[in-house]
């Protein structure tokens, strides 16, 4: 049931009010790209040539515009190269 402020906004003007698309994103989940470098073992230059080719893109912080990268790809990505090193 919707919070009777929500039901008027949309029966008054027809608003349709979308639930978020993504699940929130818990901060200790976030990575800065000094932290995402170190535990792949690369420098943040390089993060920043994979993310402007396309190789391993950044999401960007809402405020600042800051890369930063989630701790599960960051760690996906890992495995990857270690096995591809093995």
């Amino acid at each position: 049931m919707l919070p009777p402020w929500r039901a008027c906004v949309q029966g008054c003007i027809g608003l349709v009010v979308a639930p978020p698309k993504q699940a929130p994103v818990e901060i200790d989940d976030v990575l800065t790209i000094k932290d995402a470098a170190e535990i792949l073992g690369v420098s943040e230059m390089t993060l920043r040539r994979w993310d402007a080719a396309g190789k391993f893109q950044a999401r960007r912080h809402t405020i600042n515009n800051y890369r930063t990268y989630l701790r599960s790809e960051v760690m996906k990505l890992k495995r990857q190269i270690v096995q591809g090193a093995a």
